[in-house]
């Protein structure tokens, strides 16, 4: 989906970016490297002298033509009228800021807290620690015979908004890090019945806009903000982040003003460039460059789903009580019938075969494709994994204590804030049940806390973590990598 009123021909900031060079500017500012000439040599034959070449601070040089010309005002306003929503902001520190920013100009200051599904990313849990708001969580759908948990229902967040009718809105994560889908329209009627905000991190959606066959934009089903994190399943870098905004609902100067608060004051002109260069390049080749990406993508499954003890997942995740729809960009395949875990084969992909993917976990790993997958890479991918496979002959299943869905609803006790900053003690692993969790507790990938400061520990999710931490799961955020302890508040 895309309009015409403005000209996508133009990419503005690589434009201005172009014009900088052409002109041979030099300027007595950051960044000090002065387009590489300060660089060590060895940093430049492993990075590259373009790269330093084109870092330029926007204050620096390009704030005129960027900032004050309206260069970066126009790039963004060409994003959102690439994908049809009525503003768009871009950040360069990623959608971890962008999604903080819509929590605090939504619920920030108020004492009514926030809708939130409890398989959000660890970035919606720092936001909530930062700004102090009240989350009300909504459970995800546990799907016990694979081990899965599926974005929340409207029913869900109808029940939610019923027991909590003071929230200042909701915020839902879809697509998950699987590509399971939420029913957007469904849940933004929820909210919009009540006059509440739909604010959904779309961190793992970038490219909907961009062809019918993939699920449906958050902004055409009815979402008010939307983040997008481009780098992820578009073409920008590490770091590139968009929120979108429609509506009446959302207050504009505020989400901005929130957004100013956390970002940084000396941007990246290169995050800049690429989305901007990527809006140009969807709007103009998208439909046929996801033609070609989803045939691709067709073709791995297939060929995945030959390899003996290899399950590709597709329908097993789509239903009344599944998701509501599914990103096929992401080939989600369960290994458990070979004995073996997700952690094991994606640990021999990436010694045997120099092939990482995107996640893993006790049954299962992901292989996230793009548009520059072609049938040399997939080919590559099927050739790794049916090497593995050969390779299983003494598998070692693995030994995880899975909780029974109750036991994985924590009890919240304080407020994320409260307990994060709380006075605080380190407890063995044995003596957390019973005690309120002072950290964050969060495998990944895909970045899902398992504990929240302010929950109080049961037994169930502290085994879990303890054998999963065995079976190769890693937890990157706690105080203690090797678990031995955990941070409660002190009694």
């Amino acid at each position: 989906m895309t309009r015409t009123k403005h000209d996508h021909t133009k990419a503005p900031l690589v434009e201005a970016l172009a014009d900088y060079h052409e002109r041979g500017r030099y300027g007595f500012t950051p960044p000090g490297h002065r387009q590489g000439r300060g660089t060590d040599k060895r940093v430049l034959e492993v990075l590259g002298a373009d790269a330093f070449g084109s870092d330029v601070l926007m204050s620096a040089g390009l704030d005129d033509r960027l900032a004050r010309g309206g260069y970066l005002r126009e790039a963004e306003e060409l994003m959102a009228d690439a994908v049809g929503a009525e503003s768009a902001f871009f950040s360069t520190c990623g959608s971890s800021l962008s999604v903080k920013a819509a929590m605090m100009a939504v619920a920030g200051g108020h004492d009514g807290g926030l809708l939130v599904a409890r398989d959000s990313h660890k970035s919606i849990v720092a936001g909530l620690i930062f700004s102090g708001v009240r989350p009300h969580w909504i459970t995800p759908r546990w799907d016990a015979e694979h081990h899965l948990s599926h974005p929340p229902s409207p029913e869900q967040v109808r029940r939610a908004w019923e027991e909590n009718p003071d929230a200042s809105g909701a915020l839902i994560v879809s697509p998950s890090p699987y590509g399971t889908c939420a029913d957007i329209s469904g849940i933004a009627a929820e909210c919009h019945a009540r006059g509440k905000p739909l604010i959904v991190d779309e961190a793992w959606g970038a490219h909907l806009p961009f062809h019918p066959a993939l699920p449906t934009w958050a902004m055409d089903a009815g979402a008010d903000v939307c983040v997008v994190s481009v780098h992820k399943m578009g073409a920008g870098f590490e770091q590139g982040s968009v929120f979108h905004v429609q509506g009446d609902l959302i207050d504009r100067a505020r989400l901005s003003a929130c957004a100013d608060l956390l970002m940084t004051t000396s941007p990246n002109v290169l995050i800049y460039s690429a989305l901007d260069g990527w809006r140009r390049q969807m709007v103009q080749h998208g439909r046929e460059m996801f033609d070609a990406a989803l045939g691709v993508a067709d073709e791995a499954r297939t060929a995945l789903a030959e390899i003996p003890g290899i399950a590709v997942l597709e329908q097993e995740l789509l239903g009344s009580e599944a998701s509501h729809d599914l990103d096929r960009m992401q080939v989600l395949m369960d290994v458990s019938r070979t004995g073996e875990s997700g952690y094991r084969a994606a640990d021999w992909l990436r010694e045997h075969r120099l092939i990482d993917v995107g996640l893993s976990d006790h049954r299962r790993i992901l292989a996230t494709l793009s548009v520059a997958d072609d049938r040399h890479s997939i080919a590559a991918l099927v050739d790794g994994l049916t090497a593995w496979r050969k390779n299983v002959k003494d598998p070692q299943p693995p030994r995880i204590s899975l909780p029974a869905p109750g036991e994985l609803e924590l009890e919240t006790v304080l407020l994320p804030r409260d307990a994060f900053f709380a006075r605080t003690e380190a407890v063995p692993l044995d003596e957390a049940p019973g005690r309120i969790a002072a950290e964050q507790l969060t495998p990944y990938p895909p970045g899902i806390p398992a504990v929240v400061p302010g929950e109080r520990l049961d037994a169930a999710v502290v085994e879990y973590l303890r054998t999963g931490l065995e079976a190769g799961m890693n937890v990157p955020d706690a105080a203690d990598p090797e678990l031995r302890t955990i941070r409660v508040t002190a009694r």
